[in-house]
């Protein structure tokens, strides 16, 4: 298979969530390579602020996990910006239980992480009797908590980059549930012309409540052999009992069938949006 690539300024500035040895920038690295300036932010919104401010030009940004499901907040981040996905990649998730050297498991008391890390990692938990977890904002920015703090009765869970970066132990590796642990990577940019190309593409849209009509929206790409990756629903704020839903395509969204499809839903569809077209790397 061709390996693709993305076409991208010298040592562009990319936003992500948490500290340096996240998994958010692990998956940066592996597109935008090393020398990206990386632009560290405390919450999921900061990402999409920071290239909507144009503090950075891209964001890279999870999505979807194979254990734990699909990222629900970035999913209604993706509708309330302007922002559009330009590629996607995967990342292989190793979690790692993460001490100060010298520290022994037995001394462990406290586990901090992100509450997905936590999710990924139930059952090694649960069979930690004695130890408590605490949600943290951040998997690598729970390492340089218990570092800043000097913490010897509690660890982290994370990536074996967070653990080089803090110099800190690593307790127990591959704590995850399972090995085929993967997440899904968005990456982001201002809005222009999609990357041609593109493998994928991404829309939203709203329907009104009636019999039969997300069959009917769901069947303009049935009828022309698009292949759906992904449907996702999310409940509209301050309309209850109604959804936007986002779906992946098999398709670039210049093909004829792609054009022809999204002409068909907009008949059907009072909101619809292109969050993407994009290949994947």
């Amino acid at each position: 298979m061709m390996k693709r690539t993305l076409a991208v300024p010298k040592n562009p500035k990319v936003a992500f969530q948490g500290e340096p040895g996240s998994f958010s920038q692990q998956a940066a690295k592996k597109i935008f390579g090393s020398k990206l300036i990386a632009v560290s932010c405390y919450t999921p919104d900061n990402v999409f602020e920071a290239v909507v401010r144009k503090r950075a030009e891209f964001a890279v940004i999870p999505i979807e996990n194979t254990l734990a499901g699909s990222i629900y907040q970035n999913f209604d981040l993706l509708a309330r910006h302007s922002l559009v996905v330009v590629a996607e990649t995967s990342l292989r998730i190793e979690h790692n239980l993460i001490a100060h050297r010298g520290v022994s498991f037995r001394q462990i008391r406290k586990v901090y992480s992100h509450p997905a890390a936590l999710e990924q990692c139930s059952r090694f938990l649960r069979r930690c009797k004695t130890i408590e977890t605490v949600s943290f904002y951040n998997t690598a920015g729970s390492v340089k908590f218990i570092y800043d703090r000097e913490l010897k009765n509690a660890a982290a869970i994370a990536s074996a980059d967070a653990a080089r970066i803090y110099g800190m132990k690593i307790v127990r590796p591959g704590i995850e549930d399972d090995r085929e642990n993967y997440t899904r990577f968005l990456v982001l940019a201002r809005r222009g012309r999609f990357p041609r190309g593109g493998e994928k593409t991404s829309v939203v849209f709203g329907l009104e409540n009636q019999p039969g009509v997300l069959f009917k929206a769901l069947s303009v790409f049935a009828l022309r052999n698009i292949d759906l990756v992904k449907i996702e629903s999310r409940p509209i704020r301050g309309k209850p009992w109604e959804y936007l839903f986002y779906i992946d395509l098999q398709s670039d969204i210049r093909s004829r069938e792609c054009i022809h499809a999204l002409r068909h839903l907009r008949e059907l569809a009072p909101y619809l949006k292109v969050i993407g077209s994009y290949p994947v790397i």
